[in-house]
């Protein structure tokens, strides 16, 4: 090939590099000038062109593009026909993308003129979809650069295959424990046969029985003989451990369980077993959302015919942080206020409901939230915290001594809410701060106003972990297993919240909903600390002092 610029007079044969418009013609990049194409230009004087002229053993961009696909394309995958040095390669029918990478890899190894672009290796792909794309960079390729890319693919499987979807019955084990409603096991059938469709198979039965290892063994058994090619076991609790409830009864069916766990998120709680024939899936509670899960990560593999081993499960970690998470928190516990757009963006909208109505019976004649820690009133610490996490918005309710209360915040962008009944308890200033949340909040971080140790860093924490879909929809925090503030509430609980009366919180509702709690450990105390007595008080601000 010789590139650059030519005399239009010795242009005929050659390709042009670059578009050009003469009076009212066009002439496009990669043409092939003709005689008269080189008439024309001379008569609007043009007098050289940049171009490329192909030598013997030259192949255009369009029939290079087509040998390279020919050798890439394999099963399931229609190739374009080339044009503009390009050739697509597109699924035929719903499946995952099989791709070599080491294959791929080595042809774009061998010149630069040569490039393929794939889908992520197993990608699901509908019918009619991309896969790949081959592209040839310059206008004519040697055909010996050619000829070596088609030969670093002999001897081994076309490297972009398409592997389709197969009809699959599936069976679905769900346990029960007391306190587990029936609408969150329906829920999940739902879910589950939508998840089922996208891939061509069928929830062709489904089995509630106790959380129990017998009873769990018993409907296993009847799926197996059932003929299910997949069974699906989704506990009322979460597998713990390989000898747990789930893979003990595995187990109990003669069955192997191949692998517990997986570095995907959500999913790491999942279990890869089988018994006889039968593919079975231990699933944690994260798989009752319709949301993109390890799960169907695996679950597609198998739909697809693809062989799935626990160490293709150890080799998903990169690319599996799939839950949507907010910005990580500064390297630091404390944050200074808040300024207006400097959040940092949620996954989901949670907002902050800071409690700071309270008499402080407890503390004497002293307003708790005002008294001074590290030279601003405790409330302020609780206030910054919420404003530096990802919180938004955030709601400080307020009783006695309002006025000095709101002064004492006046810097902060918050939501200041007065609770006239705050006399009546607790639950009052819960229900005025759920009262001026909009549509659009999806949960409610509850705080207390008297826990100046809570950090924006560990109300993240709890943030992150919040998936209401997914059984996640309070999140506790815990410190060597006692549970603390404080709390994530989803919006479904905001009427329940609501209702409660008296001098207390909404607390009793988790034991209530313990199917929704996600427990989340912490790694310090904070969690546990409010400062309720002036020994508190005093203890607390000692404990400072000898820190600094």
């Amino acid at each position: 090939m010789k590139f650059g610029d030519i005399p239009v007079c010795e242009a005929a044969g050659a390709i042009l590099a670059h578009s050009l418009r003469v009076g009212g013609v066009r002439f496009r990049k990669g043409s092939l000038l003709s005689p008269d194409d080189v008439a024309a230009l001379e008569d609007a004087g043009i007098d050289s062109v940049t171009a490329l002229r192909m030598e013997p053993g030259d192949l255009g961009e369009n029939e290079a593009a087509g040998r390279v696909a020919e050798a890439v394309c394999g099963d399931g995958l229609t190739a374009s026909a080339p044009a503009t040095g390009r050739c697509n390669l597109y699924a035929e029918r719903d499946g995952l993308a099989v791709i070599d990478a080491e294959a791929i890899d080595a042809v774009n190894a061998v010149d630069e003129s040569v490039t393929i672009a794939t889908v992520p290796r197993y990608a699901r792909l509908a019918a009619g979809e991309l896969a790949a794309t081959v592209k040839i960079i310059t206008f004519a390729v040697p055909g010996a650069t050619v000829t070596r890319c088609r030969a670093v693919l002999d001897g081994r499987p076309a490297p972009v295959q398409l592997a389709a979807f197969r009809p699959m019955t599936v069976g679905l084990v769900q346990t029960r424990l007391p306190g587990i409603k029936e609408s969150v096991i329906d829920k999940a059938v739902a879910v589950t046969r939508a998840r089922l469709a996208g891939i061509g198979a069928t929830l062709a039965e489904e089995i509630r029985c106790d959380h129990d290892e017998a009873q769990v063994a018993d409907a296993l058994k009847t799926l197996r003989t059932a003929g299910r090619d997949v069974a699906l076991a989704l506990g009322a609790s979460a597998i713990a451990d390989r000898l747990d409830v789930v893979p003990a009864a595995i187990l109990r069916c003669g069955g192997e369980v191949e692998h517990f766990g997986m570095p995907v998120d959500p999913g790491n709680l999942m279990l890869l077993a089988r018994i006889d024939g039968m593919r079975v899936l231990g699933l944690p509670g994260s798989a009752r959302s319709p949301r993109l899960h390890g799960f169907d990560w695996v679950l597609e593999r198998v739909a697809a015919g693809i062989e799935v081993t626990g160490a293709d499960l150890a080799a998903m970690g990169v690319g599996g942080l799939l839950k949507e998470i907010p910005g990580r928190p500064m390297p630091r516990d404390r944050a200074a206020p808040r300024r207006r757009g400097a959040r940092r963006p949620a996954a989901r909208r949670v907002a902050a409901l800071v409690l700071a109505a309270g008499r402080s019976q407890r503390m004497g004649s002293v307003n708790k939230l005002l008294a001074d820690i590290g030279g601003k009133p405790m409330v302020a610490w609780a206030v910054e915290a919420a404003l530096a996490s990802s919180c938004d918005p955030v709601v400080v309710v307020t009783g006695h001594e309002p006025e000095r209360v709101h002064a004492a915040l006046a810097r902060y962008d918050v939501i200041l809410v007065h609770n006239p009944g705050y006399a009546e308890g607790l639950s009052t200033s819960l229900r005025a701060g759920l009262a001026v949340l909009d549509d659009g909040v999806e949960g409610a971080m509850v705080c207390l106003g008297d826990m100046p140790d809570i950090s924006s860093a560990l109300i993240d924490r709890l943030v992150e972990s919040f998936d209401p879909d997914g059984g996640a929809a309070i999140c506790v925090p815990s410190f060597n297993g006692k549970r603390g503030n404080p709390v994530l509430w989803a919006r479904r609980f905001f009427a329940e919240m609501g209702a409660v009366t008296g001098d207390v919180g909404a607390r009793h509702l988790i034991g209530e909903h313990e199917d929704a709690v996600r427990e989340v450990a912490m790694p310090d105390d904070a969690v546990l600390n409010d400062l309720d007595t002036p020994a508190a008080l005093a203890a607390h601000k000692a404990a400072r002092e000898a820190g600094n």
